[in-house]
């Protein structure tokens, strides 16, 4: 078993560092593909009701004879008080697990104007044992603040969109402030850093891939992360960052490719 650090959450419980995200992972494919990560030795697993292959991590799970930390993520049209406990009771019966470890509201979606009483039936799971812990994915301060405010309970984890091209300082300053974990979606940038010459130097400086040397750059910055892929040697290539070491000189080349233009995925204030 690879030694993987773990990240403390603010409830006292703790999360792997790295995990193996499934977002278009199609369900035929996803029992193969995570059954291939648990043994490579990934210690977490994040999918979401949205993914449509909750069923089929769950039956991985339980064919690999694994128990890694597996993290689902409450759709849009499920928001509400009401609609959120149901949600919930779906994803837990996909899944078939004996817990689900981190249970996130998926997207703000503030035109809706309903995250506060999903954040509040979050909240009530938590508190029944029916969730291990509570968070969040793609919210703002802004519906970080009012969530806060309105309930007095601080998200564990706050999953966003962050990569080199995109890597959201402002924001990772107020998790930090607040004790709100950052975990990275899309690290790679969905392919589309893998190129860039700066990380190519700087994988080529350490004998790696430009995928370790990112997720490398995440690990290193204290974030957790999830990449995917579809091909178990990338998948355990992905893995095999822990042996290595990025230094300053690095770390400061990387900051410098952060784009005021570089999201690639939905604005939150405007989904």
């Amino acid at each position: 078993m690879i030694d993987q650090p773990l990240i403390t959450l603010n409830d006292g419980r703790q999360m792997p560092q790295l995990g193996y995200g499934v977002f278009q992972v199609p369900p035929e494919d996803t029992r193969r593909l995570v059954v291939d990560a648990i043994e490579l030795g990934y210690q977490a697993i994040d999918t979401a009701t949205f993914y449509r292959n909750e069923a089929e991590v769950g039956q991985a799970i339980r064919d690999s004879g694994g128990r890694p930390f597996v993290t689902t993520k409450l759709w849009n049209d499920c928001q509400g008080y009401d609609q959120a406990l149901r949600a919930f009771d779906a994803s837990y019966k996909a899944l078939g697990l004996d817990a689900i470890d981190l249970y996130l509201i998926h997207w703000p979606k503030p035109a809706l104007n309903l995250y506060v009483e999903t954040w509040k039936a979050l909240i009530r799971l938590r508190d029944e044992g029916r969730v291990r812990t509570i968070g969040v994915s793609n919210f703002t301060m802004t519906y970080l603040e009012r969530i806060i405010h309105d309930t007095g309970v601080v998200p564990a984890v706050n999953q966003i969109e962050l990569h080199p091209y995109f890597q959201q300082i402002e924001l990772r300053a107020y998790h930090d402030e607040s004790n709100i974990v950052t975990t990275s979606w899309s690290p790679l940038g969905r392919g589309g850093v893998l190129a860039d010459p700066v990380i190519a130097s700087i994988a080529r400086k350490h004998g790696r891939t430009p995928a370790q040397a990112i997720i490398r750059w995440h690990i290193e910055s204290g974030l957790t992360v999830i990449p995917k892929s579809s091909n178990r040697q990338r998948q355990a290539e992905n893995l095999d960052v822990f042996d290595f070491s990025l230094d300053q000189e690095d770390m400061r080349a990387i900051a410098r490719l952060d784009r005021a233009d570089g999201r690639i995925g939905p604005d939150p204030d405007l989904l």
